[in-house]
């Protein structure tokens, strides 16, 4: 281990030159963060070394990646070179599980990944932002609506990778969904409607889970944008319970 306010050295000790500067009680405040996950110990069961993990990992053949090094890492309790993963490596991960499939430790790489990235997330770090910054209007979509997608996001401009069979969706979207019987799904912008009752459930249960603090953590400006619309969807339900309670009384 280094000296507190050191540089973060990475796996096999050589300097990394635009790590960041972190000292000791932040490296030993992460980690804790991952140790302390009810996942963790179930997915780490120690570790063999023998790279089945990564000679079956779709991304190991094409990034800078190895799940055998992320559990080494965790294993070892090698703080510094936990900390320089989750600035890259952890973002490679695909999350097929194939590694856990695989190990004859029952360990699953795939997972303690997982775990790596909520405390990323948590701890505000620059690589959880950038990565999930071209998702932020998915998110808005998801959080604001309850729907992850409406079909007109999905288009060529909106995927780098677009290849020959997009054709199956690449159809006239609005003329086969006014095929479609329920009349909430004819719509290309919004997909379908999710009602008011069940949107503040939803906003409800993600501010009390504290998704909307690490929203808030990673884009502060999207979180403004979702507590306005929350708030104005609340109102709109109080509202909607007033004039309920109104009818009942007058059926009385």
């Amino acid at each position: 281990m280094h000296a507190a306010g050191t540089r973060v050295q990475d796996f096999i000790g050589d300097p990394v030159s635009d790590a960041p500067v972190i000292d000791r009680e932040d490296l030993e405040e992460v980690f804790h963060d991952i140790q302390k996950d009810i996942r963790f110990d179930h997915e780490l069961n120690g570790c063999l070394n023998c790279g089945i993990c990564t000679a079956t990992c779709p991304a190991a053949h094409y990034y800078d990646f190895s799940p055998r090094e992320i559990v080494q890492l965790l294993w070892t309790e090698n703080l510094e070179g936990v900390y320089d993963a989750m600035q890259e490596k952890i973002w490679a991960c695909a999350q097929c599980y194939t590694c856990a499939a695989r190990c004859p430790f029952g360990n699953s790489p795939g997972s303690l990944v997982m775990i790596m990235r909520e405390v990323a997330i948590k701890h505000g770090m620059q690589s959880a932002k950038d990565v999930l910054r071209p998702f932020s209007r998915v998110m808005l979509k998801l959080i604001s609506t309850g729907n992850q997608l409406a079909p007109d996001m999905i288009n060529p401009d909106h995927f780098a990778d677009w290849g020959p069979n997009i054709s199956k969706v690449d159809a006239p979207l609005k003329l086969l969904r006014q095929a479609i019987p329920m009349p909430t799904l004819n719509t290309t912008e919004t997909a379908w409607e999710v009602n008011l009752k069940t949107s503040v459930e939803l906003y409800t249960i993600w501010e009390m889970t504290g998704v909307l603090d690490q929203l808030e953590t990673i884009d502060e400006n999207l979180f403004d944008v979702i507590e306005d619309i929350m708030d104005e969807k609340r109102d709109d339900y109080e509202d909607w319970l007033e004039d309920q309670e109104d009818d009942d009384e007058d059926d009385d």
